[in-house]
């Protein structure tokens, strides 16, 4: 046997290298050939194949269906040698009304639902272009677009699709690909419309002027934009960003005064089932207090009810509690990330977009412009043989009948080419009737003109656009009739309070703290004078008159704030819980004050005599560990922290000097140390309040009488200043109350 001999070539490379290599060899397929739309027509090459299958297949919108398993198979035999499980899915989203803005595939039977049902096996369904693909697809045959070899090279395939539909921005795209994405959601076509228009006419136009005619995303499930248009123009402006889109509801009466919601539409690409179990979840783990009950009774409509734990609830602040707990709510991110006409992948702007399907569009008529004047050539060239058949008909015919060449023979009588030779030897007998000079020489003369046209229009460029402008209008004067905007504009309603408050009866308590810190709340407005016992060796402290839906702001020397729900306190039969359980109150800090939240202001003050007047709303804590307002140097403490009501500011020392000055004269700070109220050369801070100057300064006497000092003129001051001598009577130690 003779030997055989094989020869093989090495290639040496460093191995990070050749895997570089490759590897950026498969991230620009991904890139290119998968993930990324091109931005002329909005598609990947797996939907583009499946339209360009569909039409080969003549499935025109204005024809029958055929079976989705003809045409997946087409698609995977001919173009896309992919799993046909890929390419299903794939057109089972150009199907989907509530995926699509504007479908591009009309199905027949089930392609799944919005409760995230999956579609019907390709054997069951059926399918056809819809009038958007047409549109796509209009003008291929034309040399609109160039086309290139299959992966077989069997056939060919174009590159691009005419696309007088602005598919793109029209109907979103969705794409993940090796180190980029590409997130764009669907917009409506009318709104797109305005803004190419204007581009036409404008392309130098900011990208401002562009956002006012497109207000923002518009999705094929509705529902309501809420966000800030400024945000909106600034994702246009840059290709980034995301959007804020909530579900749609009403709200539905009935007797009795009673009332429950009505969702009519869910944010784009939520599963309504998968909401609705997540919130039954939610509930049964009650972390929706304000829901009652969540029903799904949709049909051919969406329609959610959600029941309110109680009556009393406003719907509004409702609703915005779920928006913040549930997928009622939800955000759909922009990220314009296409292929742009070299095949260069790159984050667009609104504006740039637009501007590129308008370059697309001009290419695609200048082409179709050219191959018509290809054609209109090739007719004149026929026509002007048929004249010279008409006008030599007899001998005509008698050199077909008794020449052997006949073409070559015509060809020399008469002066023709080989194409008007052919055209007059394909022309059948019945049709030498029809050639009558005038309808000749009517049909040329329309040529002519025809060719004069698209001449003239190949050589303007401002006629071109025109061109392009006429048909934006068309295209949107066929979708003006049916096409409205589905997703409302809307912004963040301003309320105020919590639901949880509406969920308690409003009822009157007087809350009660022992010196050891222990609280409780007794039914009712006691009086000052109401026994009320407390554990041996522990006494009153604060009693304070408060409603069930009030928050309790309680004050500890340590400069901090701590915030307490009126209702959640423990009822007043027993002794109380101690503060220290219910909020993160140290061993060594000591509760100066507690009062209900009613807004307006609040005077704080340290012993050293700094301090300031805040804000209620500045104070009110979210958290166990309460949340610091005044700035305390080591050592020292806060000594007051009371209501400011008045326009006047009193402070004594504990050496019992009073002083008083004009509330203005205090800061309205958020946080901080404060000025100086009073100075002590020895001493610290008794007490401080606000009072009006009309009523007089009051306080409480040894013996619990009232006092009233109606003339505070002995006693008025510069801030900061150390006082004089309170007046005589004043208690020990020196405090108001």
């Amino acid at each position: 046997m003779a030997d055989q001999q094989s020869t093989s070539t090495f290639i040496q490379a460093e191995f990070a290298d050749a895997l570089s290599q490759r590897y950026l060899a498969y991230a620009l397929s991904t890139i290119t050939s998968r993930s990324l739309p091109d931005v002329r027509d909005g598609l990947k090459p797996v939907h583009r194949r499946l339209l360009f299958a569909m039409r080969q297949l003549k499935l025109d919108p204005g024809q029958g269906y055929k079976k989705s398993a003809r045409v997946v198979g087409d698609v995977m035999g001919k173009f896309h040698p992919h799993g046909d499980a890929a390419i299903y899915d794939a057109m089972v989203r150009l199907a989907q009304e509530f995926a699509m803005r504007y479908p591009l595939v009309d199905g027949q039977g089930n392609f799944g639902n919005i409760d995230g049902d999956n579609a019907a096996a390709m054997r069951y369904t059926e399918a056809r272009m819809s009038n958007v693909a047409r549109l796509l697809l209009d003008g291929i045959d034309e040399d609109a677009v160039d086309f290139r070899a299959t992966y077989d090279g069997e056939s060919e395939e174009p590159v691009i699709l005419p696309a007088a539909f602005p598919n793109l921005l029209a109907n979103g795209a969705q794409g993940i690909a090796v180190g980029m994405a590409t997130s764009i959601p669907p917009h409506n076509v009318l709104e797109l419309a305005d803004a190419i228009l204007h581009l036409i006419r404008y392309p130098n136009a900011g990208h401002d002027t562009i956002s006012g005619f497109v207000k923002g995303p518009d999705f094929p499930t509705g529902g309501v934009l809420v966000e800030d248009p400024a945000t909106i123009a600034e994702a246009y402006q840059t290709g980034r960003g995301s959007f804020r889109v909530r579900a749609d509801w009403t709200v539905e009466k009935e007797k009795g005064g009673a009332w429950k919601i009505i969702v009519t539409a869910i944010p784009y690409q939520v599963q309504k089932s998968r909401l609705v179990e997540k919130m039954a979840e939610m509930l049964n783990d009650k972390k929706l207090p304000v829901l009652a009950d969540i029903r799904d009774e949709s049909a051919e409509d969406l329609r959610l009810v959600l029941e309110p734990k109680s009556r009393r609830i406003d719907p509004v602040l409702m609703m915005e509690s779920l928006f913040k707990l549930t997928d009622l709510e939800s955000r759909v991110s922009l990220n314009l990330n296409v292929l742009d006409a070299s095949g260069k992948p790159g984050v667009l702007s609104l504006k740039s977009a637009l501007l590129e399907w308008i370059d697309h569009r001009l290419v695609v008529l200048q082409r179709r412009s050219r191959y018509r004047l290809g054609k209109i050539a090739s007719r004149l060239e026929v026509l002007e043989g048929y004249l010279v058949v008409y006008l030599n008909l007899d001998e005509v015919i008698a050199i077909i009948r008794e020449e052997d060449n006949p073409k070559t023979r015509l060809m020399e009588r008469f002066g023709l080419n080989e194409n008007q030779a052919n055209a007059i030897l394909d022309m059948r007998l019945r049709s030498l009737r029809k050639l009558e000079e005038m309808e000749i020489r009517g049909e040329r003369e329309k040529l002519e003109e025809e060719k004069t046209g698209l001449t003239s229009l190949l050589a303007d460029e401002d006629q071109q656009r025109r061109s392009v402008a006429r048909d934006v209008k068309s295209l949107k004067t066929d979708f003006a009739r049916i096409d409205q905007r589905r997703t409302r504009l809307d912004s963040v309603p301003e309320v105020e309070g919590d639901p949880m408050d509406m969920l308690v009866e409003k009822e009157p308590i007087t809350v009660i703290c022992s010196e050891k810190g222990w609280i409780r709340a007794a039914k009712g407005h006691l009086a000052s004078d109401a026994e009320v016992k407390f554990k041996e060796g522990d006494g009153p402290a604060f009693m304070v008159h408060a409603e069930t839906t009030d928050r309790i702001l309680v004050a500890a020397d340590n400069g901090r704030f701590y915030t307490l729900s009126a209702d959640k306190l423990p009822g007043g039969r027993g002794f109380g819980e101690p503060v220290s359980l219910m909020v993160e109150l140290g061993a060594d800090t000591t509760i100066i004050n507690l009062f209900p939240a009613r807004g307006g202001e609040i005077l704080i003050v340290a012993d050293t005599g700094h301090g300031f007047i805040t804000a209620t709303d500045q104070v009110m804590a979210q958290t166990r560990n309460g949340k610091q307002v005044l700035t305390l140097p080591k050592g020292v403490k806060a000594a007051v922290a009371r209501p400011a009501i008045g326009d006047m500011v009193a402070v004594v020392g504990s050496n019992r000097k009073l002083l008083v000055f004009p509330r203005d004269d205090l800061p309205v700070m958020g946080r901080g140390r404060g000025v100086m109220l009073q100075r002590y050369r020895d001493g610290t801070l008794g007490d401080a309040r606000c009072f009006n100057r009309a009523d007089g300064l009051s306080w409480v006497q040894s013996g619990g009488r009232n006092r009233t000092e109606p003339d505070t003129t002995p006693w008025q001051g510069k801030r900061g200043s150390a006082g004089r001598v309170a007046p005589t009577g004043f208690p020990r130690p020196a405090r108001f109350t």
